[in-house]
């Protein structure tokens, strides 16, 4: 019984981790694809998210069928590996949303990089949308300067109070 738990918790973990580098290297490829990034490119233009729930939903119709590939294997690394992704998908289209809204909540990253990305204009770096884990690791995180008095007379408001659909 163990055994089957460790799986399932290994398999959650990788799922998390994975897919956020595939969100990371996505999001580059966005800004290097026309075709790929044409949608992402109004993104830029209108600066702001589509709501949490369509954001979710952009995640989970374009990694579905990944999401259910480790059932081939076992039903203990199927369901953690589904929910790796599942969960890290909500998480990011949360974050994703809550950077438009209300980057100074975002207490988990030094610096709201999806917020700096739009608000600076970086078309090459910091290109995490819920973390920043991986634009350290590729050389792409650049720190900035980025609380200005935009960000600090906002009203304080919960970290529920945000678009959802």
């Amino acid at each position: 019984m163990l055994v089957r738990i460790g799986i399932a918790i290994a398999c959650f973990a990788i799922a998390f981790v994975l897919a956020s580098l595939v969100e990371y290297w996505m999001h580059r490829l966005m800004h290097v694809s026309e075709k790929i990034g044409e949608r992402h490119r109004d993104h830029h233009r209108r600066n702001e998210g589509q709501g949490v729930v369509w954001e979710f939903f952009d995640y989970i119709k374009g990694t579905l069928i990944i999401m259910c590939l480790l059932f081939f294997y076992s039903l203990e690394a199927g369901i953690g590996w589904f929910l790796g992704g599942m969960v890290y998908a909500a998480f990011s289209s949360y974050a994703h949303q809550l950077q438009h809204e209300n980057p100074t909540k975002c207490f988990w990253m030094k610096m709201p990089v999806h917020y700096v990305h739009h608000k600076y204009g970086m078309w090459h770096h910091n290109f995490g949308l819920a973390v920043d884990w991986w634009d350290h690791v590729f050389g792409t995180y650049k720190a900035v300067d980025w609380l200005s008095e935009k960000e600090l007379s906002q009203p304080d408001r919960g970290y529920l109070e945000l678009r959802w659909r």
